[in-house]
């Protein structure tokens, strides 16, 4: 089987232009000859069909996709018998948001809030119905000219109650784990809360224009993501609020339990950002946390230099008794 062309035809679809190519499929703008309509057609790579992994991984998201209809998430169009592998999906007119920080850095706060309430409430949806996406960055957000949003691509989100498939199993590239939680990183379950922190990472990126941890060139600078705190958005934008900076530590805690539970928490506090208490964090929990830990070791320590004296006392008593 041959890799698709332009100007070739696909049972009743014809393509028409190559949107994007990324290392697994090609999107292609199309058009449905039975009916004129303009559609994303979804292609695997060839060398990549026989692959069972993939091929679950394709299924999968064209499976999800059909369960889902929420106006911000990407439509999967029903399909007939198709000739070969593929995905039909409603054609989006938008931008993806890595192209959108790609040419201006950063957003300013109002429009990066706007922004991040409508990835919030889309993805409240998806969990709603025991969907994970598992791979929420800029490159899968469409940005429409009023910045409405629409999430695509579901290649490697997860049902709740499916076969547990972990993040190193499908070899994710470095994309993805520059937005992927602690918990998929060490190939742990992922549920709500793993999303939650992609959507933060997101966030803080788009009011920073840098990465919490910077780009992740190799998989060597991933462990200190697992074990340091972020460094303070403000530092680096002033022009972020305090309420602002709360909700994203609160979003990037590292700790799972530590996380807001669900998107629709988080879209409550941006919402609702004046109501948000700010707490002691970073230099003086971190203080707090350095200051708990010496004194257990002083404690540790007093507690052994007494044993020795512990014993002598002892051994006295026993002498004088005799």
């Amino acid at each position: 089987m041959k890799e698709i062309s332009i100007g070739d035809q696909l049972d009743h679809y014809r393509v028409d232009a190559l949107v994007a190519a990324g290392s697994h499929a090609s999107i292609f703008r199309g058009v449905d000859l039975k009916n004129g309509t303009v559609v994303a057609i979804k292609v695997p790579h060839v060398e990549l069909e026989l692959d069972p992994v993939f091929y679950e991984r394709f299924r999968r998201e064209q499976e999800i996709g059909h369960k889902l209809s929420h106006p911000s998430v990407m439509k999967v169009l029903p399909s007939e018998h198709h000739s070969r592998d593929y995905i039909v999906m409603e054609w989006i007119n938008g931008r993806p948001l890595r192209d959108i920080l790609a040419e201006l850095g950063k957003l300013p706060q109002d429009r990066a809030t706007h922004i991040a309430i409508g990835i919030c409430d889309a993805v409240a949806y998806v969990h709603s119905h025991g969907i994970v996406h598992r791979d929420l960055r800029p490159g899968h957000i469409m940005v429409d000219s009023n910045d409405h949003i629409k999430l695509i691509n579901f290649g490697l989100a997860s049902q709740v109650a499916a076969k547990r498939i972990t993040f190193t199993s499908l070899a994710p590239e470095l994309n993805t784990v520059n937005y992927a939680s602690p918990e998929e990183i060490r190939g742990r379950r992922c549920d709500a809360r793993s999303d939650v922190y992609s959507i933060g990472v997101i966030l803080y990126e788009m009011l920073t224009g840098k990465l919490p941890f910077g780009n992740a060139s190799s998989f060597a600078n991933i462990n200190e993501r697992l074990v340091k705190d972020i460094p303070s958005p403000r530092k680096i934008e002033p022009s972020i609020t305090p309420q602002m900076q709360e909700i994203i530590y609160r979003a990037l805690e590292r700790a799972p339990v530590h996380r807001y539970s669900s998107s629709h928490k988080f879209a409550y506090d941006l919402a609702h950002m004046q109501d948000v208490v700010v707490e002691e964090r970073n230099g003086s929990r971190n203080l707090n946390n350095k200051t708990a830990i010496w004194t257990k070791n002083i404690l540790i320590y007093v507690a052994i230099a007494a044993v020795p004296i512990l014993v002598f006392v002892l051994m006295m008593l026993a002498a004088h008794h005799r």
